[in-house]
């Protein structure tokens, strides 16, 4: 589907937990933004139709019509189908072979393009974050599992008909822990939020965290990323020390990248980074150091993203913004 050019753009972020929108004006400026508790739980359909809700709302709130949009981004988690725009797989969600663009063009009457949720955070940060400027940025989100995305060249790196960048999944302990992919020693299985919290739970379990214990009770879900952050400010030396594990298999991932293809920039984002950020690019950045080509140590700058939540919207809007001007560019050609 194509569209003359209507200046309104619209950002989504569809998560496991939570969906976020916004209304971006043609320089990416907020018109409005909302909020919503995904509620998967309620399936597909429900799942949807709050979909389409919230994006009204924001419309609403931002005093523009359907009509003024000129196209629709959507960051989902998940194997998917980005030709087609099918979300082929989002375990977190309980989709699965959900024609996502179908059912909001047909709802929306613009353009809908539907991307993995971390890549279109790494172009939100590649827009108007802290990639900008960068000829190649990879970014490393560690939080229940680990995202990757790389920007290369403007463009977001992905394969045929998928995404790519699994950076969580690449092995680092050969036939290591059993990962929840069904591999063993990716990277998620040392160096996820939910790794680091449950080592830090055993930890304080058997006494080796005294702050983390008193405050958690070593209940699992209880140990978020500002309460690794509080016990380290408080002197717990074991969580200290398996965040530094953590930090450096992020690194060791990052050196083999740099190996790979040689970005200029990689972005560290996710709540585990953002509760620390100072301590966790310090970590990471030293590994990675420590473990590239001598020539490739001074050719990479670690960073921390500046967008936080805004990110996926951001990247979602500026995508669809980028693709259907391009779409026009190419229909006025062949006039």
């Amino acid at each position: 589907m194509t569209t003359p050019h209507k200046g309104a753009w619209i950002g989504f972020d569809l998560g496991g937990t939570k969906m976020l929108g916004a209304v971006f004006d043609d320089d990416l400026q907020q018109l409005s933004r909302e909020r919503k508790k995904t509620k998967a739980h309620e399936g597909v359909e429900a799942g949807i139709g709050r979909i389409k809700k919230l994006i009204h709302d924001i419309l609403f709130k931002a005093e523009l019509t359907p009509e003024k949009i000129g196209g629709i981004g959507v960051g989902v988690p998940g194997p998917l189908d980005l030709n087609a725009g099918i979300v082929r797989e989002a375990p977190n969600l309980g989709w699965k072979d959900v024609p996502l663009r179908e059912v909001l063009e047909a709802e929306f009457g613009c353009p809908v393009v539907v991307t993995n949720d971390v890549d279109v955070g790494v172009y939100g940060e590649y827009r108007a974050g802290g990639a900008q400027g960068s000829r190649c940025v990879v970014g490393i989100f560690p939080g229940t599992g680990i995202g990757g995305g790389c920007v290369y060249e403007g463009e977001i790196l992905r394969g045929k008909t998928m995404s790519c960048m699994e950076i969580g999944h690449v092995p680092v302990i050969p036939d290591g822990p059993p990962c929840g992919c069904g591999l063993n020693g990716c990277l998620e299985t040392v160096a996820s939020r939910l790794t680091v919290s449950a080592f830090a739970a055993a930890a304080a379990f058997r006494g080796q965290a005294p702050f983390l214990h008193k405050k958690t009770d070593t209940t699992l879900s209880e140990i978020r990323s500002s309460t690794l952050a509080a016990a380290v400010k408080a002197g717990d030396e074991a969580v200290e020390r398996i965040l530094r594990s953590a930090a450096d298999y992020i690194g060791r991932a990052a050196a083999t990248i740099v190996h790979l293809i040689a970005p200029d920039v990689i972005i560290l984002g996710g709540g585990l980074v953002e509760a620390m950020p100072e301590l966790i690019c310090m970590w990471v950045d030293e590994s990675a150091r420590r473990h590239v080509l001598r020539s490739m140590q001074d050719t990479f700058e670690i960073t921390i993203a500046m967008l936080g939540d805004d990110a996926a919207i951001t990247g979602a809007a500026a995508w669809v913004q980028k693709t259907v001007r391009e779409r026009e560019a190419a229909a006025s050609a062949t006039i």
